[in-house]
């Protein structure tokens, strides 16, 4: 979002809707979520803003592949971190 976009005003009625109720929105047009749905979803944490140093070669290779190379780097961490906290997986340097 432009900092200009920041300075118009909204149109929207925001004392209307604050003055809505649950009961006075209407959902029809909304499918109902079953136990399907819930059954297949998935959570998704949080991300958190980090700085990092990484090799230069690293990250040289990780752009390679184009744009979203952080959300690739968070998947090879997130596949290390799991394959490590496996019941029974040897913990590399561990004893």
């Amino acid at each position: 979002m432009k900092k200009s976009d920041m300075k118009k005003q909204s149109g929207t009625d925001w004392a209307r809707v604050d003055s809505l109720t649950d009961e006075s929105i209407d959902y029809s047009d909304i499918p109902e979520l079953g136990d399907d749905f819930f059954e297949k979803a998935t959570f998704i944490p949080a991300k958190q803003l980090v700085t990092i140093r990484l090799d230069a070669d690293v990250v040289e290779w990780l752009k390679r592949s184009g744009r979203g190379y952080q959300t690739r780097t968070n998947k090879i961490l997130r596949a290390v971190m799991e394959a490590q906290e496996r019941p029974g997986k040897k913990r590399a340097g561990a004893a």
